[in-house]
């Protein structure tokens, strides 16, 4: 079996290679959009946090009065926004978010229809046919490599040595792993890529959500017995945020991300978490806006809100941004 998923993940990696090869020969052109556009991206499946990052650099942009538009492709999408899209209209109100297929002609339609004057690209690094005037890539610190193998034998979407494309790598969840593994990381990367500009971030749980806008403090966990499940592309980053709130964490399900909940899994959530005799119920944002519940069963169901904090290396990052903007609104 291995051997069948290596064989087939060198015929993947030969076609991401030939189509690497032609847009960088140009033999395939890129679109180039009217306004600076923000790729946020990766090199592996799964979840990096790619939507922090996004939610951050489009509040960077706002906070410099900019106009500015998210473009997605909508994986997991049935019909409407899909899960990440309803996380960020949630938490960015007045920034609009398109997503599909074609993301070049998303781009104009933000910018002449709704006159963005910087767009944001969700998980664009394979996305070439957009040009980008900055790649933001992430490693997940938990699992940066994607097992070291390119899919299906492992994670990998591209070899490691794509990083050289990026702009600013941010190493994401790195406040989950040692100083020591941290440079161990970077290390691995800049073998396969060259020297790169490196940043490291948090995912910093904010404030507890729950249904009607209701907001809880962190420290309203002090104390109680906390049962947690999310439906997400890395569900052990999740459960590790909340042992580092110090959470007494009774019982954690995982789902398969875009997990779409049923009438029957909300049943038997709701009996699960009287079996464990829990006090508090706690989600990922992602998975709340598909909830739309305030309990399971009599048991108060909050999400945790994230909020991306780079703890190290900002200024890298944030001096690549300021340099694609006009320098009046930077």
């Amino acid at each position: 079996m291995r051997a069948g998923l290596g064989l087939a993940g060198m015929f993947y990696g030969l076609g991401v290679g030939v189509r690497d090869q032609a847009f960088r020969l140009g033999w395939k052109q890129a679109e180039r959009a009217e306004v600076p556009v923000v790729s946020v991206g990766n090199i592996t499946l799964g979840g990096t946090g790619k939507t922090p990052m996004v939610e951050y650099v489009a509040r960077w942009g706002r906070s410099r009065g900019l106009r500015v538009a998210i473009l997605s492709r909508g994986y997991g999408q049935s019909s409407g926004m899909n899960d990440e899209g309803r996380v960020l209209e949630e938490n960015l109100p007045d920034v609009p978010h398109l997503q599909g297929r074609d993301r070049a002609t998303l781009a104009r339609i933000a910018v002449e229809e709704l006159e963005s004057e910087l767009l944001v690209l969700d998980d664009g690094f394979q996305h070439r046919r957009l040009a980008r005037d900055l790649d933001v890539v992430l490693l997940d610190a938990l699992d940066p490599f994607g097992l070291g193998r390119i899919f299906p034998r492992g994670l990998l979407r591209e070899p490691i040595s794509a990083l050289k494309r990026a702009s600013v790598v941010v190493l994401s969840r790195g406040d989950l792993v040692t100083a020591d593994d941290r440079k161990a990381i970077r290390r691995r990367a800049e073998h396969a890529a060259g020297p790169l500009f490196w940043a490291v971030a948090r995912h910093a749980p904010l404030v507890l959500l729950g249904e009607g806008g209701l907001e809880d403090p962190l420290t309203s966990i002090g104390g109680k017995r906390v049962a947690a499940f999310c439906g997400i592309g890395n569900p052990e980053g999740f459960r590790r945020t909340l042992g580092g709130l110090g959470a007494d964490l009774v019982g954690f399900r995982s789902f398969p991300d875009h997990h779409p909940y049923s009438g029957g899994d909300m049943a038997e959530l709701t009996t699960w978490v009287k079996g464990l005799g829990a006090e508090l119920v706690l989600t990922t944002q992602k998975d709340s806006v598909k909830l739309r519940a305030e309990t399971l069963g009599p048991v108060p169901l909050r999400a945790v809100r994230i909020g991306l904090e780079v703890f190290e290396g900002e200024e890298t990052l944030l001096a690549a941004l300021a340099r694609i903007v006009p320098a009046s609104t930077a």
